[in-house]
């Protein structure tokens, strides 16, 4: 290995590390592993700042100010609304209605705010009908991110590794090229949830209310036994000091605290404004139709659909500014420039190298399992963003070591870093159903493990019909 590989294997161990261990903001981390790698000589300053200038970056930064106007109009509230209504009068079975609306949804916009709007409202609904909230609060989460599956703009993953794969020297992906493999991926998901998953959780209010005193019951006497436990440690201590370690345990024994504090992507909900709202659903229609019909790319549409809602006055640059959400974007541009660092030094065809003498014998749709795998273990760790950048250049380099079409282990980046399922961290939205719906860690593990191998079968399943090697 040269001096570049061993730095950025380096560069890219500590930032893994540290996205790991969790304590530093995503976006910082990548932006410190940009900074080193720049410094080190590893990648050049105009690598640098394509990164940074990315059509993934900029379709993102046009699309989220879009979404914001449409959220501040009050249209996603004023819909999700309407569609409880219409919940409440036909039982559980409209909840269902609601998820899969919101899961539609996911395909062209942000899921969290979606999942803002949408969870208190089907918690209250579900606790009139006497039913747990438990029961549609994960599905809520989990069929949400699998309609981000459903298009190229469903997902900031979904982006990234088109860009990446552009930069490799790929065909860029059109709009709705992935819909048949995400609708495959979340009819089967979604079905699952319905028939299965949602059945494994509460399931009734006055079951969730004795669950919790059991727990509350269950947290108390914990709580008195370790009180007890200190007495008589301290009773066999000189003058009563605790041990070392002893205090750093008590005052980090808040656990998980802070684990639902999420941002709430502006207020839960707004009044309706037709101008606004029907003036911003336009200009997302013709940022679409431009993009699907090919008259534009997705990042020069998105661009000038941010500035045209600006110009119309439908938002104010503030609040464009606002809804920029720069903590994804300077994770995705500092990644980027990770990515390209193994790109570049030729670690990616390195390890893309060993993986396909290990899977070689398996043919390409071993491969394609392997791959996917690797992935969905990596993104259960990582974020999306952070699993796109890594795996896609070797993507790219093990399907021209099996000489076939690139494209497939594409889709299969693409779907397996966005199916954390198993986690209540894996996805903002997970972290706020979480603390919404009261479950525990292993709520999320019980169905979200199960729901993993599913869609990862019908991935493999999907992915060869509608991309042959």
């Amino acid at each position: 290995m040269n001096f570049d590989q061993i730095a950025a294997l380096v560069v890219l161990v500590a930032v893994v590390g540290a996205l790991i261990y969790g304590k530093i903001r995503a976006d910082v981390v990548a932006l410190t592993g940009a900074a080193a790698l720049l410094i080190l000589g590893v990648v050049r300053p105009v690598e640098v700042q394509g990164a940074f200038a990315s059509p993934a970056v900029i379709a993102l930064a046009g699309l989220f100010v879009i979404a914001y106007a449409i959220e501040l109009s009050g249209l996603l509230g004023l819909l999700i609304r309407k569609a409880t209504a219409l919940a409440t009068r036909v039982g559980a079975r409209g909840i269902w209605m609601v998820i899969a609306l919101c899961g539609s949804v996911g395909g062209f916009l942000n899921n969290t705010p979606v999942v803002v709007l949408a969870a208190p409202v089907i918690r209250d609904v579900a606790t009139s009908l006497k039913l747990s909230p438990k029961r549609f609060l994960m599905p809520l989460s989990h069929v949400t991110v699998m309609g981000g599956l459903l298009t190229l703009i469903g997902t900031s993953t979904n982006l990234l590794v088109n860009d990446m794969a552009r930069n490799a020297g790929q065909q860029v992906f059109t709009l709705f090229e992935i819909t048949p493999v995400g609708l495959c991926i979340a009819s089967v998901g979604g079905l699952w949830l319905y028939f299965v998953g949602a059945r494994q959780l509460g399931k009734s209010v006055a079951a969730d209310e004795a669950e919790q005193v059991r727990q509350a019951e269950m947290e108390e006497a914990r709580r008195l036994a370790a009180v007890e436990a200190s007495r008589k440690r301290r009773r066999l201590l000189p003058f009563g000091f605790p041990r070392l370690g002893e205090a750093r345990n008590q005052s980090d024994g808040s656990g998980d605290a802070h684990l639902g504090d999420v941002d709430l992507y502006g207020a839960a909900d707004r009044p309706f404004r037709f101008r606004p709202a029907a003036l911003s659903m336009a200009i997302f229609a013709l940022v679409i139709l431009s993009a699907a019909m090919g008259w534009a790319p997705i990042a020069a549409s998105a661009f000038a659909g941010a500035v045209a809602l600006i110009l119309l006055r439908v938002i104010t640059p503030d609040e464009a500014y606002a809804g920029l959400r720069p903590e994804i974007l300077l994770l995705i541009a500092g990644m980027v420039v990770v990515g390209t660092a193994i790109e570049v030094t030729g670690l990616a065809s390195a390890g893309a190298e060993r993986l396909i003498d290990v899977i070689r014998p398996l043919g390409p749709l071993g491969a394609l399992i392997v791959l996917y795998g690797v992935t969905l273990f990596a993104t259960e760790l990582l974020s999306n963003a952070t699993v796109a950048v890594l795996i896609t250049p070797v993507a790219v380099a093990l399907a021209e070591s099996l000489g076939v079409d690139p494209r497939p282990f594409l889709v299969c980046v693409m779907m397996a870093a966005s199916a954390a399922f198993a986690t209540p961290f894996g996805y903002q939205t997970n972290v706020l159903v979480f603390n919404m719906g009261g479950y525990s860690y292993m709520d999320f593990v019980r169905i979200g493990i199960p729901l993993n191998l599913i869609t990862w079968a019908a991935a493999m399943v999907a992915i060869p019909i509608f991309f042959p090697f």
